[in-house]
């Protein structure tokens, strides 16, 4: 018996050696496409808004309802710290800060591309940079409609409709005024921004991470969010990059988008934006 197992034993590794000799070998990994950067290819997720489709499923999404606790209750400490935090913003009115807080409110392309140029230190844009102007583009929906389970639930007030008062975006009220405040999407946004560009730049994730916490914080100045608000936001904004880190196509289109970083520094380009020494100024409030 045991000498039969043996020759079997033999027979097959010396059937397996053969296979493995006359098998063809494989010369060059199998080629897939590049992800898009055309906005017609990717399409919009609403015709007409200008707001292209993310890379995840909206119910795929992170679950901003189990994420984070529900806004400060009336009468807590912590609603009182928010309503604080908002009354010392107020100073900023016509300021500077002022004045970027109403720059950040743009979330349209291309305008929304140049928003970490300065921290970057180089042009983002369809043309210069088009694997990281698609991976902002799309990641911006992913980041935004991953607060909305917790917005719609809470529906929370604002701050200008709770105090009647005047935002840094006059044609912004009438909507903003229905839509919920916590957490806060610009800040969930600014934040995984903020971390992805950390990820293919870790040389500048300082400037980065600090630009994506100011941009959230523009919605505070501007009078449209409380203090909590932007906190929760952020917390959604990092479970969204966790969520694409698994998702093959947003991987393969930030890796594109290092090679381009990598291509624009070979070539000595810098921020094409002539306001970054004001931009820097303005954001230390």
């Amino acid at each position: 018996m045991n000498t039969r197992i043996g020759t079997l034993s033999t027979l097959a590794a010396t059937a397996l050696l053969s296979a493995c000799q006359t098998a063809p070998v494989q010369t060059a990994p199998v080629q897939t496409a590049a992800p898009p950067t055309s906005p017609e290819v990717v399409g919009e997720f609403r015709k007409g808004t200008g707001y292209l489709n993310g890379y995840i499923d909206r119910k795929e999404l992170p679950d901003s309802l189990a994420l984070v606790p529900p806004p400060p209750a009336l009468g807590s400490a912590r609603q009182a710290a928010d309503l604080q935090q908002h009354q010392q913003t107020r100073a900023l009115r016509n300021t500077p800060r002022w004045e970027y807080a109403f720059k950040d409110v743009n979330l349209k392309f291309p305008e929304a591309a140049g928003v970490f140029s300065c921290a970057l230190d180089m042009p983002i844009s369809q043309e210069a940079t088009p694997h990281l102007n698609m991976l902002l583009r799309r990641s911006l929906v992913d980041a935004g409609f991953a607060t909305y389970r917790a917005k719609d639930h809470y529906n929370r007030k604002r701050p200008f409709a709770e105090l009647g008062e005047t935002t840094c975006a006059p044609k912004e009220e009438a909507h903003l005024s229905k839509d919920g405040a916590y957490p806060s999407g610009h800040a969930a946004l600014g934040w995984a921004w903020g971390l992805i560009l950390a990820g293919l730049a870790p040389d500048k994730a300082n400037a980065l991470v600090q630009r994506g916490h100011a941009f959230g914080d523009s919605r505070m100045v501007c009078g449209v969010h409380w203090q909590s608000d932007l906190e929760a936001g952020r917390v959604v904004g990092a479970a969204a990059v966790a969520r694409l880190q698994a998702d093959p196509v947003f991987q393969a289109q930030a890796q594109l988008a290092k090679a381009e970083i990598a291509a624009a520094r070979a070539k000595g380009l810098k921020s094409d934006r002539t306001d970054c020494a004001a931009e820097a100024a303005a954001l230390k409030r």
